[in-house]
C-alpha cells in the first residue's frame, strides 16, 4: 500500500466521524424547537407558570390538546387551512410549468418582461398592496371566501414558482427534444415523455414550496377572513393570545403541535416523489 493511500484511508478515518457529529448537531439544531413543543404541549398549567420549571413534564397531560381543539374548532380551520393550501398548489403547478417552459425555451421581447416582473414581484411588500387589494376583492365579493384567498395565496406564488421552475427547465438539454422530434414524435408527446419526467424534481419543490406558504401565511388571511368559520390555521393560532398579551402557552402549543402534523405528512409523501423523480430523471437522461 502506497503512502497516498494510507494518507488517505487516515484522513477518512479522521473527517467521517467528524460528519457524523456534525451532521448530528445540525439535526438536532432543527429538531430541538418541535422537541420543545411537544413537552410544552404535555405540561399542566402549574409547571408552565412554575418558577423553576423542570424540562420534561412530571406527567403526561392531554388537556391541552382537549381544550385547544375544543376553544379553537381546530379541525375545521385545518380543513379550511388544507383546502386553500391544495387547491393553490395545483392551480400554481398547472400554470407555472407551462409558463416557465415558454420562458426558458423561447426567446422573446415577453421574457424580459415577465422576468422584470418575477424579480419586482419578490421585493414588493405586503403592506403596499393589502389595502387596494381588499377593495379589488371586496367589488368582487371575495372578501371572506377561501376561493378569494386562492387567488390571492396563487398570484402571490407564482412569480417565484415560476422562477424555480424555469431554472429546472434550462437544465434539461435541448438536444433531448431535438432527438425525440427527430424520431418523429410530436412538441406535444416529447414535452410528455422526455421533458415532464425530467421536470419531476422541479415540480415537486415548487409544490412543496406553495404548499408550506400557503399553510403558513397569515397576513393576507388576516385581513381578507373576518368570519371564524372561514379562519384558517394562522388566525386561529392567534386565538390563545389574549387582549392583553397573555399567551395561553400550553394550549397554544399543543394547537402549533397539531397545525405542523399536515405539513410534516405533505413534506414525507412529497420528498419520497422527488427521489423517485430524481431517479426517473437520472435514466431518462
Amino acid at each position: 500500500m502506497t503512502t497516498a493511500t494510507l494518507a488517505g484511508t487516515r484522513s477518512r478515518r479522521i473527517t467521517r466521524p467528524l460528519q457524523y457529529v456534525a451532521l448530528l448537531a445540525y439535526i438536532i439544531f432543527l429538531g430541538f424547537p418541535l422537541l420543545f413543543l411537544l413537552i410544552t404541549a404535555f405540561k399542566t398549567p402549574q409547571e408552565l407558570q412554575s418558577p423553576t420549571p423542570a424540562f420534561l413534564p412530571q406527567q403526561f397531560n392531554v388537556d391541552n390538546f382537549t381544550a385547544a381543539i375544543e376553544k379553537a374548532n381546530l379541525f375545521q380551520a385545518a380543513g379550511n387551512s388544507l383546502f386553500v393550501a391544495v387547491l393553490t398548489t395545483v392551480i400554481v403547478t398547472v400554470i407555472s410549468l407551462p409558463a416557465a417552459y415558454a420562458l426558458a425555451r423561447f426567446r422573446t421581447r415577453l421574457r424580459g418582461i415577465a422576468t422584470g416582473w418575477i424579480l419586482l414581484s419578490q421585493v414588493f411588500p405586503f403592506i403596499l398592496i393589502i389595502i387596494p387589494l381588499f377593495l379589488v376583492l371586496k367589488q368582487i365579493g371575495l372578501i371572506n371566501n377561501l376561493f378569494g384567498l386562492v387567488l390571492v395565496y396563487t398570484v402571490w406564488s407564482l412569480p417565484f414558482a415560476l422562477w424555480m421552475l424555469q431554472g429546472y427547465v434550462v437544465g434539461v438539454p435541448a438536444e433531448l427534444e431535438e432527438a425525440g422530434a427527430m424520431d418523429g414524435a410530436s412538441r406535444f408527446r416529447v414535452l410528455r415523455t422526455i421533458v415532464l419526467p425530467l421536470l419531476a424534481p422541479g415540480l415537486v419543490a415548487t409544490s412543496l414550496f406553495t404548499f408550506i406558504s400557503s399553510w403558513n401565511e397569515f397576513f393576507f388571511a388576516l385581513v381578507l377572513i373576518q368570519d371564524p368559520r372561514l379562519q384558517t390555521l394562522p388566525l386561529t393560532l392567534a386565538r390563545f393570545v389574549g387582549a392583553e398579551g397573555q399567551v395561553q402557552l400550553g394550549q397554544l402549543a399543543a394547537a402549533s403541535l397539531l397545525a405542523t402534523i399536515p405539513s410534516l405528512v405533505f413534506f414525507a409523501l412529497i420528498q419520497r416523489r422527488l427521489t423517485s423523480g430524481l431517479m426517473s430523471g437520472a435514466v431518462k437522461g
